[in-house]
């Protein structure tokens, strides 16, 4: 299977632009479904019930901001570019919908669902973190401002990415962890990819008014397993008229793409769905935004199909993380409280470390045959902490190719700048430095792979002899 996708990238037309919304979101939102084949439409349900009320749900109005900040210089050069996957390192990529309301009356849109999803394939883990709409946050080169404007400022002034872009830094920023990609999927391209994997089936708890897109479009689910294509699926991830609000649709929205997974897997969909991509590319591709390459989610997607179901976690950004507020114009906002949100940070992304433990061999052996350049910096109260312990990082076989000083800190740091997880698996570990704590700084053209800077509780608990 690994051959043929090789071949299934060599022999895709080279003119194809990184904008392949089944390839991007579904490679890794949807556990490896990232080609999608065309078949027929069908509701089909153990009780096969729906009401139908007269009258539509109608939307409430967002009120509108009175005025729109500009970007800084500063911001506009610093927006993220994509960067190579090595295939082995943790990746984060933060996948987006847009608001209806803004979509449907052709005005620049926000934001409306944002969910960051990391792999980490050495450890074979991964995590679906859903970030509620309404958090008030710092955006880079602006203000404080809903987390959902983000993508509306960068469409709006027009910056590197657009918004995609800027929302991607805005996430990074307010966790404190990598993005490395984006994906920003449209209505029917979403649509379109449910029905092609023939539905999806859920477990309706209890029943549920969905708002299809269109007039008059409003039914109302029963309890039971419904298998929900593409339009009933849209709505129910898109519905906040349940007791918990956005909570409870961040809820759903992680029980859909599960149940994608599981389809997919169940009735061993993917040699279909790849022997039919160049249909779906077709059909799909101009519904989406995102900065990955096809290789990159071929990888991606691979990775992500070796992982069990029991080692995807799924986190909801929830009413325990914040406090209710409101903005200086009036909009209700969700404050977030810092120490919570590191702690969940923490949990989401410290797997392992800075990456996950070695799939086979000792990590010695595998760390002298990495050789990775590593420079080694004394940050500490210490003197002479860089030389003594590139000495004693040399004996442990690591290729230390530079000792020198740093600005003092507390806390030991690395720094990332080419592929080499061993390396940074062994630093992390042996010098303490959790995921919170690691950078990474992709330059091919940078003269070391690792800067490691050791701080006081280096000095001061350090195993060396």
């Amino acid at each position: 299977m690994k051959k043929f996708f090789s071949n299934l990238v060599k022999n895709f037309p080279r003119d194809w632009p990184t904008r392949i919304i089944l390839i991007a979101l579904m490679g890794l939102a949807f556990g490896g479904a990232f080609f999608g084949y065309r078949l027929t439409r069908s509701v089909v349900s153990t009780n096969e019930t729906f009401s139908l009320p007269g009258d539509p749900v109608i939307a409430e109005k967002t009120p509108e901001v009175d005025a729109t900040p500009e970007p800084t210089a500063a911001l506009v050069a610093a927006l993220p570019t994509p960067e190579p996957w090595d295939g082995v390192s943790r990746v984060t990529i933060l996948v987006m919908g847009l608001d209806y309301r803004d979509w449907s009356a052709g005005d620049i849109p926000h934001s409306d669902t944002m969910i960051l999803l990391t792999m980490d394939p050495l450890n074979q883990t991964a995590a679906i973190v859903s970030i509620p709409r309404d958090l008030w946050v710092s955006v880079p080169g602006f203000d404080y401002e809903k987390i959902n404007t983000a993508y509306y400022l960068g469409e709006l002034w027009n910056l590197p990415g657009g918004g995609a872009a800027l929302a991607s830094q805005t996430v990074e920023e307010f966790l404190g962890t990598p993005v490395d990609y984006y994906a920003q999927i449209d209505f029917q391209a979403f649509i379109d990819f449910i029905d092609d994997i023939q539905g999806v089936r859920l477990d309706i708890k209890e029943p549920i008014v969905l708002d299809r897109l269109g007039k008059w479009n409003t039914v109302t689910l029963e309890p039971g397993i419904i298998t929900l294509p593409g339009d009933y699926a849209l709505a129910y991830v898109r519905t906040r008229k349940t007791e918990g609000g956005d909570f409870d649709r961040a809820a759903r929205q992680q029980e859909l793409i599960m149940a994608v997974r599981d389809r997919i897997l169940e009735f061993d969909m993917l040699p279909s769905l790849v022997a039919n991509a160049p249909q779906i590319y077709d059909d799909l591709s101009a519904g989406i935004n995102t900065n990955m390459s096809l290789n990159q989610v071929i990888k991606l997607a691979w990775s992500f199909m070796d992982i069990e179901r029991d080692n995807i976690s799924q986190v909801i950004i929830s009413n325990e993380y914040v406090t209710l507020g409101k903005s200086p114009d009036g909009l209700d906002i969700l404050i977030p409280i810092p120490d919570k949100i590191r702690l969940l940070r923490d949990e989401v992304f410290a797997t392992g470390g800075g990456v996950g433990p070695v799939a086979e061999g000792e990590l010695s052996d595998l760390v002298a045959q990495e050789a990775a350049r590593v420079s080694v910096r004394n940050g500490s109260y210490m003197t002479g902490l860089a030389s003594t312990t590139a000495d004693w990082m040399r004996t442990q076989g690591v290729n230390v190719v530079e000792e020198t000083n740093a600005d003092y800190t507390v806390y030991s740091t690395i720094t990332v700048y080419n592929a080499t997880p061993y390396a940074v698996k062994w630093l992390s570990q042996t010098v303490g430095v959790n995921s919170s704590q690691i950078t990474y700084a992709y330059d091919p053209n940078a003269a070391v792979d690792v800067v490691v800077v050791l701080g006081d509780e280096w000095a001061n608990t350090n195993p060396m002899e």
